[in-house]
């Protein structure tokens, strides 16, 4: 262990969790490693001292994540971001300085060409505040689509077109690792793909639409993780489904 390691994991009892951890980690499922790193959050300042060792070490794993590489954001870590969320949900001295030290821009990317500031946004997916997260998302989005959009609060599907990848990566990896995978631009492609890019289906498969009626906003949405894979973030489909529609078929998901 470097000396950055140390001190997060310094007693026997605590070096003995984290190697215990890795080699859990290691052997199973993404969707056994989230439910891992949450227990290992529920055991209080000895769980919180191996998530930290274990942030550490899968830092130093995955190579340097502070430049916006095109493939940390297309797959980013899940369970980083998973373990980050409960570190920050603990607000202790230690984890804030952990964090702040370490991941002061969290697990995810944020330079963009655009200069734009998804901090904010990284800030209320990280809280799980996700009406408030779906609601700046929409925002963001019109300040990369220019002042026009800015004005009128939506997008114009032409515009969407002109929309860098590189921004969309930076929006939909956030979506993704924190939230467990299960929602994001991309997620929401894929659901679209399996169903032949049948929007009806769509519409259904990701709760947007029940039998023949829309779902009502906002009290009809899911604005948790029991929602269906896909569910957010959202689009007005009132406008019809060429925003959606040049979003999802955006080369950013091909490039």
């Amino acid at each position: 262990m470097n000396s950055s390691t140390n001190l997060t994991a310094s007693t026997p009892a605590e070096i003995s969790a984290l190697t215990d951890l890795r080699q859990k980690l290691a052997s199973t499922s993404e969707k056994t490693q989230l439910q891992l790193i949450a227990d290992v959050g529920n055991q209080g300042e000895a769980g919180l001292t191996t998530l930290m060792g274990f942030l550490l070490a899968r830092q130093a794993e995955t190579g340097d994540r502070s430049e916006p590489m095109t493939q940390n954001l297309l797959k980013p870590d899940l369970v980083m971001g998973k373990a980050y969320q409960i570190l920050q949900a603990a607000n202790t001295p230690q984890t804030q300085e952990f964090l702040q030290t370490h991941f002061p821009e969290g697990v995810v990317p944020l330079q963009s060409p655009t200069q734009i500031d998804y901090r904010p946004l990284q800030k209320l997916l990280v809280e799980q505040n996700w009406q408030a997260a779906d609601q700046l998302t929409l925002q963001k989005l019109c300040e990369l689509a220019g002042t026009a959009a800015i004005q009128r609060k939506w997008i114009y599907f032409t515009e969407v077109e002109q929309l860098p990848a590189s921004d969309l990566h930076i929006i939909n990896a956030l979506w993704l690792v924190h939230s467990e995978g299960r929602f994001g631009f991309s997620v929401q492609r894929e659901v679209w793909l399996s169903v032949g890019k049948n929007w009806d289906k769509l519409w259904t498969k990701i709760g947007w639409k029940s039998e023949n009626n829309w779902t009502r906003y906002p009290q009809e949405f899911t604005w948790n993780l029991t929602a269906p894979p896909g569910h957010l973030p959202l689009s007005n489909q009132l406008r019809g489904v060429r925003v959606i529609a040049s979003l999802l078929s955006h080369p950013a998901w091909t490039s």
